[in-house]
């Protein structure tokens, strides 16, 4: 009867376990999208800055990220240079990521 006890113990620890490392995971892996998201964000408002795509950079930038389920949180343009926040959430959480594009920095 013990052995049972803890048997069935031991299976409702481990189903624990994998739920919390199964959640975790995948709390990682919308960070990762997010930080996609912003990414093309970020490229999008850059295009339009350069003119290489028509529009406003920041209307584009959400534009890519409401395509991809998240909404801009900031948007800023110097120059050619775009920096984009963008918000979402997981699990009824707050998921934010922010990246920035444009062309390099002068060297020196």
């Amino acid at each position: 009867m013990a052995g049972s006890a803890l048997a069935a113990g031991m299976a409702g620890a481990v189903a624990v376990l994998m739920l919390g490392l199964t959640a975790a995971g995948a709390a990682a892996a919308e960070s990762q999208r997010m930080a996609g998201v912003a990414d093309a964000a970020a490229l999008a408002a850059a295009d339009s800055a350069s003119g290489a795509i028509p529009g406003d950079p920041c209307a584009r930038a959400a534009e890519v990220a409401g395509a991809q389920r998240a909404a801009v949180a900031s948007c800023a343009v110097d120059g050619l240079v775009a920096t984009v926040a963008v918000a979402g959430t997981f699990a009824g959480l707050p998921v934010r990521a922010a990246a920035r594009a444009g062309p390099p920095p002068l060297p020196g």
